[in-house]
């Protein structure tokens, strides 16, 4: 599966392949992969030269490699370097002779004029820990200006490979069209701003041995993660066999979100789904008479599982009903407002830390900012770390909201999630998720697999609506359960079907 490593560990598999390896050999093998790759992206003999960015370290060194290759198979080379103040690396010196004695061309900054078929950006790698300046941002800059395919190697310019972050309050990073990392795969380059910065991601192991790799605790959400978890229906079962959900909110004014949350949960095949109001809210949705509606006060939540907080509200009463769901026994999904008034008040939290039922906290980064005490932007920093923070603090199992969604389990394994796009930043989708992940657990999912797949199933449907024409301008909420229901039958289908008996 996709394991993703922080650079500590990255630096760690690299020391102990280099010890085994001839000087050098590591920064040949990255240049004659990246090399390879960025052929392929000119895809023949480009009309126009290829501008090769190398800066003062390593990754220049990597960078002067692929230039070196780029010229000895017959393309037109510009390198811009920036040096560096001291000696280089004997590795980077070598790579840089090659580069100096091929057809290549150096040049003191990029030509105003120059109208490239590729840029490769070889700035700085992983080990930048600080924001871009002078004459590295600006070239960053006049990069990013230039329309063109940028290949970024091991992880664009600025941008930092752990979190996703760019490095500054201020910062620039390369907007590359293609990353090729090294070693193994960065978390950095599929949360956050790595998502719009990286492009399209390929990694390149340079032959190195996968027992040297350390194990991974971080992993990009796919398929192979959950699939055990889908089942094919018996025919002789009925809707007793998939669970109850009850999705508590809908104050005074936001009745459409428990709306929202509930049909997610009816269209991915929760057996019946209740819709639980805070204050007195609609007898029937007449889009989907199937839910079933009840005051909050007074419903009995006893085997169901309950999904709590879109349009909560924080008055009062919906304080004194979170607080008895949470001394419950029923499996929990909390959104939104219920988020919130946790986050508000301490003896909530000392409930939800309590709890012996499984828990799934579906922040987005304000929402995760107020459990923590701090802000968004640090939530936005280290995303990675705050999602683990949250799940070890409360024993839940947490899904950080946001481009490249992060599901953070108690034991410390996280996972990063490749599907969605930005038709899924407008109102109301948030409560899609949280009436999927409900649903699951009502059928009997374990919590991580519900959190799992319910992540990567919010944002495939969005996925395959756009790409039917639906958005990413424009989609709604409201569009995203049947098409949640489309691929969620579509991966059922792909397991095979199971003996046992129905439950009952």
């Amino acid at each position: 599966m996709g394991a993703l490593y922080s650079v500590a560990e990255i630096r760690q598999a690299e020391q102990a392949a280099a010890a085994q390896l001839p000087p050098g050999a590591l920064m040949q093998r990255a240049g004659q992969a990246a090399a390879r790759i960025a052929l392929d992206l000119l895809g023949g003999a480009p009309a126009r030269p290829v501008l090769v960015l190398a800066g003062p370290g390593n990754n220049g060194g990597d960078a002067f490699e692929v230039a070196a290759n780029l010229a000895q198979a017959g393309v037109d080379v510009a390198i811009v370097h920036i040096a560096c103040e001291g000696e280089p690396s004997a590795e980077t010196a070598h790579a840089l002779g090659r580069a100096r004695a091929s057809t290549a061309t150096f040049a003191d900054s990029i030509p105003d004029d120059g109208q490239w078929s590729l840029i490769v950006d070889g700035l700085f790698g992983i080990g930048l820990a600080r924001p871009l300046e002078g004459a590295a941002r600006a070239m960053v800059e006049a990069v990013n200006a230039v329309d063109c395919t940028v290949l970024a190697l091991d992880v664009p310019s600025g941008l930092d490979a752990d979190s996703g972050a760019v490095l500054g309050p201020d910062g620039v990073a390369v907007i590359a069209t293609h990353t090729v990392t090294f070693i193994g795969d960065k978390p950095g380059l599929h949360t956050y701003a790595g998502r719009d910065y990286a492009g399209e991601v390929m990694v390149a192991r340079l032959g190195i041995d996968e027992a040297m790799m350390p194990g991974a605790s971080i992993h990009l959400n796919e398929p192979p993660m959950f699939e055990l978890a889908f089942v094919p229906r018996l025919h002789a079962s009925h809707k007793g066999s998939f669970g109850d959900v009850a999705v508590v909110g809908g104050a005074h004014g936001m009745a459409g979100a428990p709306i929202l949350a509930a049909r997610a949960a009816l269209f991915s095949g929760a057996g019946r789904v209740y819709v639980a109001s805070v204050d007195h809210g609609p007898a029937y949705d007449n889009v989907q008479p199937e839910l079933m509606f009840r005051d909050a006060a007074t419903h009995n939540f006893a085997g169901s599982t309950v999904v709590a907080g879109p349009g909560m509200g924080d008055s009062a009463t919906a304080i004194r009903i979170l607080a008895k769901l949470l001394d419950g026994e029923s499996p929990l999904v909390l959104d939104a407002d219920a988020i919130n008034l946790v986050a508000a008040s301490p003896d909530l939290q000392s409930r939800l830390s309590a709890r012996h039922a499984p828990s799934i906290l579906t922040p987005h980064p304000l929402e995760a900012a107020r459990l923590l005490g701090v802000t968004a932007g640090v939530v936005q920093g280290d995303r990675l770390e705050a999602a683990r923070e949250i799940a070890a603090r409360f024993d839940a199992f947490v899904v950080l909201k946001g481009s490249g969604t992060v599901i953070a389990m108690p034991d410390g394994e996280a996972a990063i999630n490749p599907t969605g796009n930005p038709g899924l930043a407008s109102a109301g989708t948030g409560d899609v998720l949280a009436g999927l992940c409900g649903s699951l657990l009502a059928q009997g999912w374990p919590a991580r697999d519900a959190a799992l797949a319910a992540v990567w199933m919010h944002g495939q449907a969005a996925d395959r609506l756009v790409a039917q024409g639906v958005g990413p301008i424009g989609l709604t909420a409201g569009e995203l359960p049947a098409a949640i229901r489309t691929v969620l039958n579509r991966m059922v289908a792909q397991r095979p079907k199971r003996g046992g008996q129905p439950q009952s």
